[in-house]
């Protein structure tokens, strides 16, 4: 009665994309086999044996012998053939973004009786989705994993009967007369009255020589996905906010020692992670340093070369991987490219905050915009893409909730919004 698998998952327990994966799988009754190469070497020999000495996962190898390895869900349904469309072309409000400001936004909505599509190029609950646990949202006395905060968050959506597009990316977006149109990869065209854009940020690149040739062969930006290939070696954190005190102390977990590079003369992360960092013995931290140069043999990276910042001495260090956590880039390239304004770094600006960036915004008649309303009247902003948003999950959702209570009043108001 089983239908023979004819996928084969290479992964870890403790890996958040591999969950995705397995997910998306199960979610489309596609039967799959699960090799986890934690326990069999013979399939980590295998991993890295595909991606040319690095390891790499999920690496997902197909019936014909072709293989992904850490695709989109986008990627993975156009490899297995799956169409995935809405069941409608024009809603009420689309939501570009399926992080804790697109769920909570939606959920809102919905509750309220606006008819709401969000639309989410990977698996819904964004970067909250994969971080290992979080101690400071709301209501979660003990703290709660990333992963189950993610799962309630979309359920609790889904109970009031919002639609989700997954495993699809938005390309594009304009404006047609008094609709708003979101285009898909695959081609299809979503229409809505109001657009809420949550997409949410991406880590930052240091940008330097040789670090893109390394990028899952020792040089990192997710602790909790790459630490465990490191038992008992000694690695480096570049920054110095609060994701990397955050890692720096996560990867202890497995590694030896950390030694932290940062570019100034303090951390720049809360008190309470400095203390802990501080009073660390198997963390050691390097002020005024920078790594300029990533270098390798083989296809891994072997060693990396720092300076000083203050007196531009530059040595040789040999760590087992880096772990980059420099900041945020925004996902906002689809509304940039609009014309919609954002900050100096990318981030959408909004509200009084578009006074800032050019003055008042043509296309609002005589009102003006609303606090989470973008430079284009009827689009909306909320979360890590928003300039002057704190970054946290319990202030993206807090921004989504105020987004639906505004696109509410923007609907009710109807065609007096431009007048």
């Amino acid at each position: 009665m089983a239908e023979q698998a004819s996928i084969t998952l290479y992964g870890a327990y403790w890996c958040p994309d591999c969950k995705r994966s397995k997910q998306f799988l199960g979610e489309h009754q596609i039967p799959y086999n699960w090799i986890d190469i934690e326990q069999d070497k013979t399939g980590e020999a295998y991993v890295i044996k595909k991606n040319n000495g690095k390891r790499i996962i999920p690496t997902i190898v197909f019936a014909d012998g072709s293989f992904l390895v850490e695709p989109s869900n986008a990627e993975l349904a156009s490899k297995i053939g799956l169409k995935t469309t809405a069941e409608r072309s024009h809603y009420e409000l689309v939501i570009i973004g399926g992080g804790p400001a697109g769920l909570t936004a939606a959920l809102y909505t919905a509750r309220e009786g606006i008819d709401t599509l969000v639309i989410e190029r990977a698996a819904t609950g964004g970067q909250a989705a994969a971080t290992l646990w979080l101690d400071n949202v709301p209501g979660f006395a003990d703290g709660i994993d990333g992963n189950t905060f993610a799962q309630q968050l979309t359920r609790q959506a889904q109970r009031f009967e919002v639609e989700f597009l997954q495993a699809q990316e938005v390309v594009s977006v304009d404006t047609q007369g008094n609709y708003h149109r979101a285009t898909t990869s695959d081609g299809s065209v979503y229409t809505s009255r109001v657009l809420l854009v949550a997409t949410g940020s991406t880590y930052r690149r240091l940008g330097a020589p040789g670090e893109a040739d390394f990028i899952g062969a020792g040089v990192h930006f997710c602790a909790t996905c790459d630490g465990p290939f490191y038992k008992g070696e000694h690695v480096v954190v570049i920054g110095g906010g609060n994701s990397a005190t955050e890692e720096s102390l996560f990867l202890l977990k497995f590694v030896d020692r950390v030694t932290m590079l940062v570019r100034g003369a303090t951390l720049k992360a809360s008190q309470i992670l400095q203390d802990k960092v501080l009073g660390n013995p198997r963390i050691d931290i390097r002020y005024h340093t920078e790594a300029i140069a990533f270098h390798g043999k083989g296809g891994k990276l072997s060693s990396i070369t720092v300076k000083s910042t203050q007196t531009g001495e530059a040595e040789e260090m040999r760590p087992a991987a880096v772990f980059v956590f420099i900041g945020l880039t925004p996902n906002s390239a689809l509304l940039e490219s609009r014309g919609v304004r954002t900050d100096r770094w990318g981030f959408i600006a909004t509200g009084h905050g578009l006074a800032h960036e050019g003055g008042r915004p043509q296309g609002f008649g005589k009102r003006s915009p609303y606090p989470l309303e973008t430079s284009m009247p009827g689009i909306f902003a909320a979360g890590d893409v928003r300039a002057g948003s704190t970054k946290q999950v319990a202030s993206a959702a807090g921004e989504g909730a105020a987004a639906a209570l505004l696109i509410r009043e923007y609907l009710e108001c109807g065609l007096c919004q431009n007048d």
